[in-house]
Formats: C-alpha cells, sequence, structure tokens
C-alpha cells in the first residue's frame, strides 16, 4: 500500500510566533510521531509552508487577518526544527489549499494519504478536500489529535465537515 503523509503548516508563527497558540504548541508530540512513524514505514513526508511576502497587508487576506505571519525569509515562516525532515518535498501555498500538492498527490497514485497540521479549520480542511477531489479513490484520512484549529469549537467543526465529505477522521 503506497502511503503519503502530508504535514499542513506546523510553521514557527503558528506554533509559538504571531499567530501561535497553546493547541498549536500541544500537538507537536502527535505530529512528530506521525512523521516518525512514516519515515520508519519507509512511506513519504510532504509539507505544505503558508507563504507571504512584505505586502501581506496589502492583500485580501491581510485585510481580514491583519496579523503578518508566515513572511518569506522571516523565522516564522520556517517549519518547526523539530519536525523538519531533510530533503523533504515542501509546497510553499500563498493561499489555503495548495492545488500542487494535490496534484502531486494524484501523480502519485498513492492508496491513502494522511493530513496533520494547523489549523483543522482553515488549511487542513482546504487541503483534504481539494486531496479528495484529485484522488477520489484514494482513503483519505486527518488525524484529529494531530490538527489544531483556530479554536476548539472550530476544530471540530472542521472534523465534522470533512467526516460528511468522506474524509476519514482517526
Amino acid at each position: 500500500m503506497k502511503k503519503l503523509l502530508v504535514i499542513v503548516d506546523m510553521q514557527r508563527d503558528f506554533v509559538s510566533g504571531s499567530l501561535g497558540t497553546e493547541e498549536a504548541l500541544a500537538i507537536l508530540p502527535a505530529v512528530r510521531a506521525l512523521i516518525f512513524a512514516a519515515r520508519e514505514a519507509g512511506e513519504e513526508v510532504v509539507f505544505t509552508q503558508d507563504t507571504h511576502g512584505e505586502d501581506y497587508l496589502s492583500t485580501q487576506e491581510g485585510q481580514r487577518l491583519p496579523v503578518p505571519h508566515c513572511i518569506k525569509g522571516r523565522e516564522g515562516h520556517k517549519i518547526m526544527p523539530e519536525l523538519a525532515v531533510q530533503g523533504a518535498r515542501i509546497f510553499e501555498k500563498n493561499t489555503f489549499g495548495s492545488v500542487a500538492l494535490a496534484q502531486y498527490a494524484a501523480a502519485g497514485n498513492y492508496d491513502e494519504i494522511c493530513l496533520a497540521g494547523l489549523c483543522t479549520d482553515i488549511c487542513v480542511v482546504s487541503n483534504a478536500l481539494l486531496v479528495k477531489a484529485f484522488c477520489p479513490n484514494a482513503r483519505v484520512k486527518v488525524v484529529a489529535e494531530g490538527c489544531a484549529g483556530t479554536t476548539p469549537a472550530a476544530h471540530k467543526a472542521a472534523l465534522d465537515t470533512m467526516r460528511s465529505c468522506q474524509v476519514d477522521i482517526v
């Protein structure tokens, strides 16, 4: 069975930086364990990376969320060092979901695609649904304990939404 693990936006700004939360810090051990298990099993691990420019505040997103974050070239843009995987593919994205990731998953002909990371109710759900659309015959799953939302209620609502779209929540 060919498997892919996608770690969504586990970056400094979302964990301990400008948009960091206690919930994001709390999932670090679970995400680290997922990465370790996948690598031990010989499975591929990839990352998404929220990526903005210095003009972030003038973008539509920046006007709705006026907190500069994940600015390319700054510390907050980096993947948390304890999660980094040497040589892993990183999909930089300037929006919530990555079409490039979904296309990569489709081209890879994976049987199972697992996602974990931040934020459940924004980027995790966006990427899970894109992957599901591009890979309709693959099992797409999200590890609930490896995700954190903008709020606990938003996390739960996103899990419910994904479940209703045939994404397995484990």
